[in-house]
């Protein structure tokens, strides 16, 4: 049974949406990728509502089992964590007006999964991106690479089956990167 994920990689002024297929050996297919842009000259709620109606317009068009949302978090730029956490905000509520549960992962849970190195760079992450998913050509821009690594990590993560157990049908080394994340939340 094939799982369909949709990654968003939030932001204001571009967020990444992509939308995977996957089955339980973990054979992936790009069902669509692309980017929302918005213009950094228009108001807030302005951006937001834009975001909105394109998140809504592929949720309802590509109907995903689930949406996996990059976790907001920053030691740095207060004010772009701001807009990022806006723009999570408002996806997150478009999947739960229909009902799609949504996952959050971290970049570095996301760079590990897809590249085995939770320090991974973004060339690197697309790089497997377009292998996992057999490209001809990189996603661009980055956003969108990212919002494909965001599906496939969940898929992968979830064991690519509606439902299943967290680790479930996981490689050696994904089982030791979940253990240790456990180990780490813990302290």
């Amino acid at each position: 049974m094939t799982y369909r994920v949709m990654g968003v990689d939030p932001g204001l002024t571009r967020c990444g949406l992509a939308v995977v297929d996957i089955e339980p050996n973990r054979h992936s297919t790009l069902v669509a990728v692309g980017v929302v842009g918005t213009d950094p000259g228009r108001s807030l709620d302005e951006r937001l509502l834009v975001i909105s109606e394109a998140v809504d317009a592929w949720l309802d068009l590509h109907e995903p089992q689930v949406l996996a949302v990059e976790r907001v978090f920053s030691q740095l730029n207060v004010s772009t964590v701001m807009g990022t956490a806006q723009a999570s905000g408002v996806v997150i509520v478009s999947a739960a007006r229909r009902g799609i549960p949504v996952a959050l992962h971290t970049p570095t849970e996301v760079k590990a999964a897809v590249t085995g190195n939770g320090q991974a760079d973004k060339v690197a992450v697309t790089k497997m991106v377009t292998k996992i998913l057999r490209l001809k050509t990189s996603p661009r821009p980055a956003d969108a690479a990212d919002a494909l690594a965001l599906a496939i990590t969940h898929a992968w993560r979830r064991g690519a089956q509606p439902g299943a157990a967290p680790g479930a049908s996981v490689t050696p080394a994904q089982r030791i990167w979940a253990e240790a994340e456990a180990r780490a939340r813990r302290r």
